[in-house]
C-alpha cells in the first residue's frame, strides 16, 4: 500500500493544506470577533473552542444555530464569508478524492495492493502462471482440478479480466504486469516458501527465457517450465537448467511419428499425459506410404523431419517457403491443382499444418473431396474453434496449447511419470495395448488420475508404523477397497522406484519399504480411499489381515453403518 498512500498523499497535498488554512483563517477570525449577550451589551469574542465547534458544524452543513448567544453583526458577517471559504475548500477536496479514485494509476496501486496481500495470505502450495492465453488458461484449469493454488502474471490486461470470468473453485490472485522483470515476479510470490514452481507461458520466447533465467538465480531449484516455438530457444534456455522446456511443434511431430509406427504406445502416451476425467483418446493408426505437408513452417519442418524419420515419403507444398530445400510443390493446399500436383491420388495421408486454423480446415474439405479415404491431420491454433473442427471429423488433431498444458500438468502431479515412460520406451505394442485397456477400466472410461506417493511418515505414517514394528505391507494390501475387504480398489501401481532401481507393474507381492515412492493411476475416489488406508492403522490393518482393528467407538460405528449399506443395497438387488 505504500504506492497509494504515496499517490494520494502527492495529490492530496494542495487540497488538505488550503482545507486546514480556511478553516484556521475562519475559527481564529470568528474566536476574536466581539459579540454580543442577551441583554445586548458588547462581549468578547467566543474563545478558540466555542468558534472551532461553530465552524465545524457549520462548514460541514449541519447548522445548530447562533451559540452560545446571537451573533453580533460582525460575527454574522465573518460567519458568512467562512461559510463560502469553508465550503469551497472542502468541495475542491472532495473533487479531488473522485478524480483520484477514478485515475488508473491511482486503480492500478490499489489493485495491486488488494494482489500483494493475497500473496502474503497464500499459506499452501501454489504456481506461478506466466501468461494465461489459451495454453495458460487450460493449465490453470487443470490445477484447479487437483486441488491446486495458483497465481497469474500477464502483461494484457484483456486476458487478466477475462481468467478472473473463469469459473475455479477459488478465486485466484491475477495482476496486469511484466512477468519478465524481476521485481514482478518477487512480487507474484517467487521467494515464497509455499511457491512449487514457475510456468512461462508468455507469447513470446524472449519473455519466456527471462522469467525461466530470473526464477533459475533467484530461486534456485524451483521447478522451472516453459513453452517455446524456435529451437534455438529451447537450447539456450536449456542452459539455464530449466526444468522442462516444451516446444509443441516439435513434440507433436514426435507423437505423430509415433503413432506411426507405433499406434498402441503412442494411445498409452496420450492416456498418460491426459486431464485426469477426459474421455479416454481415440486409436489412431495412420498407415505408412506417402504423406503430404501443407505448411513449411516450423511445425511443418518438424513434421517433415519425423516422418521422413519414420521411413514414410513426404511432400511439400507451400507458396512463401516455395524455393526453399524441402519445398516441392508452390502453392497453399487449398485448391484441387496443387494438391494434384503434390500426387494426392496415391498420398495415404495429409497434415493441414498451417497458422490459419480456416486455411488448415479448407486443405482438409479439399482432400477430402479428391481422396475420401486420406488420413487426415489438422492442426487446431485456437480453442475457440473446436466446433468447426469437430464439424469436420480430422482423424487426428494437433492443438498445441493443450499439449503443453498436459506436459506441464503431468511433469507437476507426477514427476515419477517421466522416469515411467522412458523406462517404457522399448515396451512391445502388445505390452502397451495391454496396460491401456487395464487403465480404460480405472476410471469408468475416462481417463484416470496420476499421482504418486512417498513411503514415508509425512504421506504413508500408517505404512511406516507397520514397517517399523515389522509388519510386512506388499503392493496387493494398497489394491483392496478400505470398506470391503473382498472387493479389488480401481487403482493400479504403475511403478515403484527404490533408490536407482525399481519395479515396473510390480505383482501384488511385492513388499514396500520406507522411502519408495510409488507411481499410481487410479479414479478419484480410490485414490481418496487409498490416502486413508496409506495414513490410518486401523484401515491397513483391515486390508491387510481382513479383520477389523481397535480405533474406538467412532470407527466400529462406521464399519457397522458401511455393513448394514451393504447388505441392504444386496437385499433389494441394488
Amino acid at each position: 500500500m505504500n504506492n497509494v498512500t504515496y499517490l494520494f498523499l502527492r495529490r492530496m497535498r494542495l487540497p488538505l493544506v488550503l482545507v486546514i488554512i480556511l478553516y484556521t483563517i475562519s475559527v481564529f477570525g470568528l474566536a476574536i470577533m466581539p459579540g454580543i449577550d442577551d441583554a445586548g451589551h458588547p462581549t468578547e469574542g467566543m474563545g478558540l473552542f466555542n468558534a472551532f465547534y461553530v465552524i465545524s458544524y457549520t462548514a460541514t452543513t449541519i447548522g445548530f444555530g447562533e451559540l452560545p448567544h446571537p451573533y453580533s453583526p460582525v460575527q454574522r458577517m465573518w460567519m458568512t464569508v467562512a461559510i463560502y471559504l469553508t465550503v469551497a475548500g472542502w468541495s475542491y477536496a472532495v473533487a479531488t478524492v473522485v478524480g483520484l479514485l477514478q485515475e488508473p494509476a491511482f486503480q492500478n496501486a490499489l489493485r495491486h495492493g488488494r494482489y500483494a496481500r493475497r500473496i502474503r495470505r497464500l499459506r499452501e502450495p501454489f504456481y506461478i502462471v506466466c501468461g494465461v492465453g489459451e495454453t495458460g488458461t487450460l493449465v490453470c484449469h487443470g490445477l484447479d482440478r487437483l486441488g491446486m493454488r495458483f497465481v497469474v502474471v500477464d502483461s494484457d490486461s484483456t486476458r487478466v479480466e477475462q481468467i478472473k470470468l473463469e469459473e475455479f473453485r477459488a478465486d485466484p490472485p491475477a495482476v496486469v504486469a511484466d512477468a519478465s522483470q524481476p521485481a514482478n515476479l518477487i512480487g507474484a510470490g517467487l521467494m515464497s516458501p509455499h511457491c512449487r514452481g514457475v510456468m512461462a507461458l508468455a507469447v513470446d520466447d524472449v519473455t519466456n527465457r527471462a522469467i525461466a533465467v530470473t526464477a533459475r538465480l533467484l530461486r534456485p531449484g524451483l521447478p522451472v517450465m516453459a513453452r517455446v516455438g524456435d529451437p534455438n530457444t529451447e537450447h539456450t534456455m536449456g542452459a539455464f537448467g530449466g526444468d522442462m522446456v516444451t516446444n509443441p511443434f516439435e513434440r507433436f511431430s514426435s507423437y505423430l511419428a509415433l503413432a506411426v509406427a507405433r499406434p498402441e504406445r503412442y494411445r498409452l502416451g496420450q492416456i498418460l499425459t491426459g486431464f485426469p476425467g477426459d474421455e479416454l483418446p481415440e486409436r489412431h493408426h495412420p498407415p505408412r506410404g506417402h504423406w503430404i505437408m501443407c505448411g513449411y513452417g516450423r511445425f511443418g519442418h518438424g513434421v517433415r523431419e519425423a516422418l521422413t524419420k519414420a521411413g514414410n515419403g513426404v511432400t511439400v507444398i507451400d507458396r512463401m517457403h516455395y524455393g526453399e530445400e524441402g519445398v516441392d510443390v508452390e502453392g497453399t493446399g487449398t485448391d484441387s491443382t496443387s494438391l494434384k500436383k503434390a500426387g494426392i491420388e496415391n498420398a495415404v495421408g495429409i497434415v493441414a499444418g498451417n497458422a490459419s486454423d480456416l486455411k488448415n480446415l479448407a486443405i482438409a474439405l479439399v482432400a477430402r473431396d479428391l481422396k475420401p479415404d486420406i488420413f487426415v491431420v489438422t492442426r487446431q491454433n485456437q480453442i475457440s474453434n473446436s466446433t468447426l473442427f469437430e464439424a469436420f471429423h480430422d482423424d487426428l488433431c494437433m492443438q498445441p496449447s493443450r499439449i503443453v498444458a498436459r506436459e506441464f500438468l503431468a511433469l507437476i502431479t507426477t514427476p515419477l511419470l517421466a522416469r515411467f515412460r522412458y523406462e517404457i520406451r522399448g515396451a512391445s505394442e502388445m505390452w502397451c495395448w495391454e496396460l491401456a485397456e487395464a487403465m480404460s477400466l480405472l476410471h469408468g472410461g475416462r481417463t484416470p488420475e496420476l499421482w504418486g506417493v512417498t513411503i514415508d511418515s509425512e504421506h504413508a505414517a500408517a505404512v511406516v508404523e507397520a514397517i517399523t514394528h515389522h509388519h510386512w505391507v506388499n503392493v496387493g494390501h494398497l489394491l483392496v477397497d478400505p470398506y470391503d475387504h473382498d472387493k479389488p480398489a480401481d487403482a493400479l501401481v504403475l511403478m515403484v522406484s527404490r533408490g536407482d532401481g525399481g519395479q515396473l507393474l510390480p505383482n501384488i507381492g511385492y513388499q514396500l519399504e520406507i522411502g519408495d515412492q510409488l507411481l499410481i493411476a487410479s479414479s478419484p475416489e480410490a485414490a481418496h480411499k487409498m490416502q486413508l488406508l496409506l495414513n490410518n492403522l486401523n484401515v491397513l490393518h483391515y486390508v491387510r489381515t481382513g479383520r477389523e482393528g481397535g480405533g474406538g467407538w467412532i470407527w466400529h460405528e462406521m464399519r457397522a453403518v458401511k455393513r448394514r449399506w451393504i447388505r441392504f443395497r444386496s437385499r433389494h438387488g441394488h
